[in-house]
């Protein structure tokens, strides 16, 4: 954007908003009250239209004033809306949610290469959101990859490969790479790659056999990790990156997150804190979660003995 420079109100425009309730007269008038100190509006140079700023420009007009400082933004009507968005969702006289999802849509319309987070990160809005709202829009040309956040195309379809290639090998740890590419619909150098990260995620978790001289294991009872230990484990997943960004990967991360290790201590506390008519249905659900999570894990050991057996 540019400098700060002064202009005529009588030049500038405002065209349509944002807000599907439209301007709000109470937060003019408190403007009004302090419109020395307000900061310059934001407009777009080629149409001269109002990016950021209506409600100072209003209570500018209700001063007297016929100038007003302003900063210049140059760029075509896409990139205005999503600069007026970002300024309006974040200061001032934040948008409401139903905005934040109209102004994401229409997004999503313009920029339909753009990754949920990066729409998220323009409205305000969580990754989730957008990603709900993506599944809902009608986008007749889905981009073949996904812009981030820091500017890197991200395929789309390669991502997909690879989370069917893990789902694949979640049921079948013993399958070839021919077997993974035929199922999964990715190239053979892929299926290798995916197989090859699974392993290496599989051997670096492993704790190193205690071994005895004549060759024969000696298995030692495992101490239960504690909650601190656990909280570190799981940020050592977030970081891992065949997690971050395939789908499967986001999914477990996501539930390992809505489901953080508490000290026992903790659920003790919770449990005589709840209300008691909840109860039932509360501890119906536990019980779900747990044997959810227990079912996953004899699928992971069976993959683990499966892993051994072959070595």
């Amino acid at each position: 954007m540019s400098e700060v420079t002064e202009i005529p109100i009588s030049e500038i425009q405002v065209a349509g908003s944002l807000r599907t309730k439209g301007e709000d007269p109470r937060h003019i008038d408190a403007l009004a009250e302090v419109w020395r100190s307000l900061p310059p509006v934001v407009i777009h140079r080629q149409t001269m239209a109002v990016i950021d700023g209506v409600h100072r420009l209003r209570a500018l007009e209700r001063s007297g004033v016929t100038r007003v400082k302003a900063v210049f933004f140059d760029g075509d009507d896409r990139e205005a809306f999503v600069l007026a968005v970002k300024l309006n969702a974040g200061h001032g006289l934040p948008l409401s949610l139903a905005d934040r999802k109209a102004a994401a849509r229409r997004m999503l319309a313009d920029f339909p290469e753009w990754s949920n987070r990066r729409l998220a990160e323009a409205t305000g809005l969580s990754d989730k959101t957008v990603g709900t709202l993506r599944s809902r829009a009608e986008i007749p040309h889905p981009a073949s990859v996904r812009l981030g956040r820091d500017g890197v195309a991200y395929p789309v379809a390669a991502a997909e490969g690879r989370s069917r290639s893990l789902a694949f090998l979640t049921v079948n740890p013993g399958a070839s790479a021919r077997e993974v590419a035929l199922a999964s619909g990715v190239s053979l150098t892929t299926a290798k790659d995916v197989i090859r990260q699974v392993r290496a995620a599989v051997q670096e978790q492993q704790a190193p056999d205690a071994r005895a001289g004549g060759g024969t294991v000696t298995e030692r009872p495992k101490e239960r990790p504690g909650a601190e230990e656990l909280a570190h484990a799981v940020r050592r997943l977030r970081a891992d990156p065949s997690l971050r960004f395939t789908e499967v990967g986001r999914k477990l991360l996501c539930m390992l997150g809505g489901s953080a290790a508490q000290p026992q201590d903790d659920w003790a506390e919770m449990a005589s804190s709840l209300p008691i008519h909840c109860a039932p249905v509360i501890a119906e659900l536990a019980r779900h979660h747990a044997e959810s999570w227990q079912l996953l894990a004899e699928s992971l050991t069976e993959r683990l003995n499966a892993g051994h057996a072959e070595e």
